[in-house]
């Protein structure tokens, strides 16, 4: 069975792979490291993620565990990274995920 997503749910990871031109942007020397969620009704959250310590980020990797209030509207939520680096500041693809009810 697939995973959910649902209402209010508590550490959830997000993964985020950064990549410029779909090549990965090594991210372990980044000043910056965020992710901003847009929930259902337009409400924007900005967290700031992690990187793992497994060596992920040269493969441009990192992620974060979601807390209370984050996932609180069932509907479609958006999801982008973004890295600043000495050499630029990336942003990652859009993605869509939807957040669904409890019974």
């Amino acid at each position: 069975m697939a995973s959910e997503i649902h209402q209010d749910d508590i550490g959830t990871r997000f993964l985020i792979t950064v990549k410029d031109d779909g090549v990965v942007v090594d991210i372990s020397n980044a000043s910056l490291r965020e992710l901003t969620f847009k929930k259902p009704s337009d409400t924007t959250i900005t967290r700031t993620a992690s990187i793992l310590g497994d060596g992920s980020s040269e493969s441009g990797v990192m992620y974060y565990d979601s807390i209370a209030g984050d996932l609180d509207e069932v509907g479609n939520y958006k999801l982008q990274g973004q890295v600043a680096l000495t050499s630029g500041t990336y942003s990652t693809d859009i993605y869509t995920f939807p957040v669904n009810c409890n019974l």
